[in-house]
């Protein structure tokens, strides 16, 4: 199933220190009842606590990644015995000169494997946060510390997050942003090859077709013109290595205590979906991040039927595509139903841009 990729790709470490898909656009498209059972995959963790503003019942988080889950354990620690400030200054959204004694509190009550997993890492929290300690993270921290400053000045950088309506945006971007040093980074550092090295793991680019390059300048090109840039708290991040006054959801003051109250609730299965779908139990609905994009069309369709089975009825499945596409497999589209309207309206809001689908699907009564 989906271990596939993990014959292939290195889960040893962290790979997202936080989550690059946005827990708006996905609380909106799940949109369970209360008392729900969600299945979701970690990753850093912050999608699944989010879904905690649904009222679920339980949310049961899979991931082949043990680093992965270990974010998730450290995050849990955060909300348990931290404040909101603490949290944000902790994960990186904020500056601070006390993230070694945050680390210290957020891990009060952990596991000997959590705690030796954290204090291994406790040079980079204390640097760049908790969520800025992964591949990915340091990517864009690459990027921006070594990459941008060749192409635009600090000035033009925070333009961009100006507040415009689109027709002033798009002028900024073909006038300001959008000249011959921008394509030609984006032609190198946003490159296959150069990705694969620095940012995602190689392995995950196996069942892409087409230029990573192009695909991430369109993707950027709709996030500066399309959607509003100065209320996106990813594109910040990139661009300054923390938050400015917009965070993701899990991390924003209004839900945190919320999701604190609420944390009895997640149920951490180690691997993959097997963990759940093999049990025999029934979820209502499924966060699937991007896990079918890093599989073939075979494997796909296998462990799409298994996410079927494992399915009540009405049950909602949302995942996205970045660069392969994957939707319903032609065998099972007499079992489900495309809510087309509703990955619309995601995809046309949608702040973590890298991705090109946003797909939404119920499972037939």
């Amino acid at each position: 199933m989906t271990s596939q990729i993990a014959a292939h790709a290195d889960f040893d470490d962290i790979r997202y220190a936080q989550l690059w898909e946005d827990a708006d656009v996905l609380t909106d498209a799940l949109a369970t009842k209360p008392g729900a059972t969600l299945v979701s995959i970690c990753s850093a963790g912050d999608n699944a606590l989010a879904m905690l503003m649904l009222d679920p019942a339980r949310i049961v988080v899979v991931d082949l990644s043990q680093a992965q889950i270990e974010c998730l354990n450290l995050r849990i620690g955060a909300y348990r015995n931290l404040d909101h400030q603490s949290f944000v200054e902790l994960m990186g959204s904020r500056p601070s000169d006390r993230r070694s004694e945050l680390l210290t509190k957020a891990l009060a009550e952990a596991g000997e494997a959590t705690l030796a997993f954290w204090k291994a890492r406790e040079a980079d929290v204390v640097a760049y946060g908790a969520g800025g300690c992964g591949k990915f993270e340091r990517y864009f921290r690459l990027f921006k510390n070594r990459v941008l400053p060749l192409v635009h000045s600090r000035a033009t950088i925070d333009a961009i997050f100006q507040p415009r309506d689109r027709a002033a945006r798009e002028e900024f971007v073909d006038r300001r942003w959008n000249n011959w040093r921008w394509k030609l980074m984006m032609s190198l550092f946003f490159s296959r090859y150069a990705m694969g090295r620095l940012g995602r793991d190689k392995a995950f680019f196996d069942h892409v077709e087409g230029s990573v390059a192009a695909h991430v300048q369109r993707r950027i090109r709709h996030a500066a013109v399309d959607c509003d840039p100065s209320v996106n708290p990813y594109l910040y991040w990139i661009m300054h290595a923390r938050h400015g006054e917009h965070l993701p959801m899990a991390w924003r003051a209004e839900n945190f205590e919320t999701i604190r109250e609420r944390l009895e609730r997640i149920e951490i299965r180690p691997g993959s979906l097997e963990a759940f779908v093999s049990t025999g139990e029934k979820a209502d609905g499924f966060n699937l991040s991007d896990i079918f994009e890093y599989m073939s069309p075979e494997v796909f369709a296998e462990v799409y039927g298994s996410v079927l089975d494992a399915s009540n009825a009405g049950a909602r499945i949302v995942y996205w595509n970045m660069m392969a596409p994957r939707r319903v497999p032609q065998a099972f589209r007499d079992r489900v139903i495309t809510r087309a309207e509703i990955e619309r309206d995601g995809k046309a809001v949608d702040k973590a841009f890298f991705y090109s689908d946003f797909v939404v699907e119920d499972v037939a009564p």
